[in-house]
């Protein structure tokens, strides 16, 4: 059953039913405004706080890219590619692209006009569609894009080298095409994050998607009743499998464009959201305003939020603690997952087991893991290895680079690249990427057991350990430090709180300095050793 098949049917259980919700904080005047009203509103500086679509009108609208497509020679297998911000119109477009067998291409919305072209190229896509905050970027690209694919503009006021989807759209009939999708057919191609140089582009088929669907679903417990706030960007599998939960359970879902702690409150509040995903960035700042005391709880209908949950980074134990010193009734849970293996959930630690915080879990639902050595083979447990995963969630292939699928795919297995260990109940625990790891005088550290010790310290917001190199030791850990906004914090006070750690695992150096992260959250480790090591980017792609 491919997952289109999951759209029609809640179109036709729960056609008059709200599916999704996009709010944008951003507006000083809250309105409330379905999209069919919205498309009969003229005025080009007008963006509506609050937007939604039924089951029903999301379908509609699914069928209409579909049958656009189709009319300009689209046809199954061919790549179609988003690059839009999240935004209510963004789901609908790539289950449009579903239907016609085609393969949806989701492009990051931090991509240069030169990123944008190579992954374009790279996946062979014959269709763009972006949006109004990315007119100069493909306008850079545009006269050569533009001569072998379609470029459709999604907003008001196109541009003159793009056609109008809007327009184009709306003479579109909103029947579903009579085209057979089924299980084993080519899906998707997703980036990689990029934090290695270039992305490879990573192949699907529809049974992935679908595993992920059922997978979150059963994860969560989630059920028709419950509303999932989506903040991070759905070019990324994990926001978009996350999701899914809701598109399998046929319940509703928020958009919400922002990440400020008072909006996040204020949204789940208004819109009664249930379950929220959070990147620990976003987790943090919460806390600090309720710290701080400018956010506080007593202000917001909060009493039916039952499950935070956070994915795609390691997450300090010392977080969850503080979280549920406000929040003590909440479900908690992490995933731990790849683009490789279709978003996140291959590894979780499951809501009823807060008490292994600081593990990212067992085997998902349908998923199998074990931890090797270089050899390839089983350690045992309690040793550090390479984490492996097998599952209905795997990838093809990296597209047109055999070379990188074979490291990575061996006899069924994906090989993540992430060490790990698994404890005597079979958690388990992160302990880093393998191309992070630190040798400092023949002794291996793990950056990220460094990085959540210091996470403890209430007056550090964000940090990173990585190796930068020395003379006597090849390498030592280096960390920097993101300091909370007020507070003041000085190297003595780091090296004092640090006496806790084995002296081998102490940081020799500190560095007082933002974290960069990307868009879902991941520390940017290439863009850190760039500017304390004076590692080039482009370097790092054979490693990645």
């Amino acid at each position: 059953m491919p997952i289109t098949d999951l759209l029609e049917r809640n179109s036709k259980l729960y056609g008059k039913e709200t599916a999704l919700v996009e709010v944008n904080p951003a507006v000083q005047e809250p309105m409330h405004i379905t999209w069919k009203e919205y498309e009969l509103i003229q005025s080009t500086s007008y963006v509506p706080y609050r937007r939604s679509i039924t089951w029903s009108v999301f379908d509609e609208k699914a069928n209409r890219a579909a049958n656009l497509l189709l009319s300009r020679g689209i046809k199954k297998g061919q790549k179609v590619a988003i690059l839009l911000m999240n935004c209510l119109e963004w789901l609908p477009i790539y289950f449009g692209i579903l239907k016609t067998g085609a393969l949806a291409v989701p492009l990051n919305f931090r991509y240069t006009s030169d990123e944008i072209d190579y992954c374009v190229k790279l996946a062979d896509v014959d269709v763009l569609f972006f949006g109004p905050e990315f007119i100069g970027r493909v306008e850079e690209i545009a006269e050569d894009l533009g001569r072998e694919r379609m470029l459709l503009f999604v907003g008001d006021s196109c541009p003159s080298f793009a056609e109008d989807y809007y327009h184009l759209a709306a003479n579109m009939s909103s029947q579903a095409p009579k085209i057979l999708v089924e299980d084993d057919d080519l899906a998707a191609i997703y980036f990689s994050s990029g934090t290695t140089g270039f992305p490879k582009a990573i192949l699907h088929r529809h049974q992935a998607l679908m595993q992920s669907a059922k997978m979150e679903a059963i994860h969560h417990e989630t059920t028709h009743d419950d509303v999932f706030l989506c903040i991070p960007p759905f070019y990324h599998t994990g926001a978009k499998m996350h999701w899914f939960g809701s598109l399998y359970t046929g319940s509703r879902a928020v958009i919400l464009q922002g990440t400020r702690p008072k909006d996040i409150f204020t949204t789940v509040s208004d819109e009664g959201c249930t379950i929220v995903w959070l990147l620990v960035p976003w987790a943090q700042d919460i806390l600090a305003a309720l710290d701080r005391g400018e956010l506080k709880i007593s202000d917001y209908r909060l009493s039916q939020w039952r499950l935070m949950h956070i994915g795609a980074q390691p997450v300090p134990p010392s977080l969850i603690r503080h979280w549920l010193k406000y929040f003590p009734h909440h479900k908690y849970d992490t995933n731990y997952g790849l683009s490789e293996s279709t978003g996140p959930g291959c590894v979780h630690l499951g809501m009823d087991h807060i008490d292994k915080v600081g593990a990212i879990g067992v085997p998902g639902y349908g998923w199998k893991a074990k931890i090797v050595d270089e050899a390839g083979q089983d350690v045992e447990p309690g040793t550090v290895g390479e984490l492996c995963v097998q599952g209905p969630g795997v990838m093809v292939e990296y597209y047109k680079d055999p070379q990188a699928t074979a490291e990575v795919l061996k006899d069924g297995w994906l090989f993540t690249g992430d060490m790990a260990r698994q404890d005597a109940e079979g958690f388990i625990y992160l302990v880093d990427r393998k191309k992070d790891v630190i040798i400092s005088g023949g002794e291996n550290l793990y950056p990220t057991q460094i990085e959540s010790f210091l996470a403890a310290n209430n007056k550090i917001m964000d940090v990173a350990v990585i190796g930068t190199p020395d003379r006597r030791l090849g390498e030592i850990a280096t960390a920097i430090i993101q300091v909370k906004d007020g507070m003041e914090l000085t190297e003595d006070e780091v090296n004092h709180f640090c006496l806790d750690l084995p002296r081998y695992k102490r940081p020799r150096k500190i560095i007082f300095a933002d974290v960069p992260r990307n868009a879902t959250g991941k520390i940017e480790k290439p863009k850190l050793r760039q500017k304390y090591c004076g590692v080039r980017l482009v370097e790092e792609q054979s490693t990645s």
